[in-house]
């Protein structure tokens, strides 16, 4: 399945990376790449003395964040899915029992 992988080159901080992904995810890496290059320019400009290296942290540790807040979402949500579902389940047993 060679075909399933392209080999792609995205820059990131200026510095070119060669990549191997899959077909499906091109579009969505080649995105994240300049996401995380609009991220170093926003902070470049708004942090002037901190190096590359520090751009790159805060920008990973800023992306971590995100990530588990997301995930602290979607748990919530799927415990309040769970609970509504529960719920539904509880009505319909009782309005078929009562039938």
């Amino acid at each position: 399945m060679q075909d399933a992988f392209l080999n792609i080159k995205v820059v990131i901080a200026g510095r070119p990376y060669k990549m191997r992904v899959r077909r499906e995810q091109e579009e969505i890496v080649r995105k994240a790449a300049e996401s995380v290059e609009e991220e170093i320019r926003s902070f470049a400009h708004t942090y002037e003395h901190q190096d590359q290296q520090d751009i790159l942290a805060m920008i990973a540790l800023q992306n971590a964040v995100g990530i588990l807040e997301l995930e602290q979402k979607k748990d919530f949500r799927e415990k309040e899915m769970m609970t509504k579902l529960q719920e539904i389940d509880e009505v319909l047993s009782h309005q078929l029992s009562a039938e």
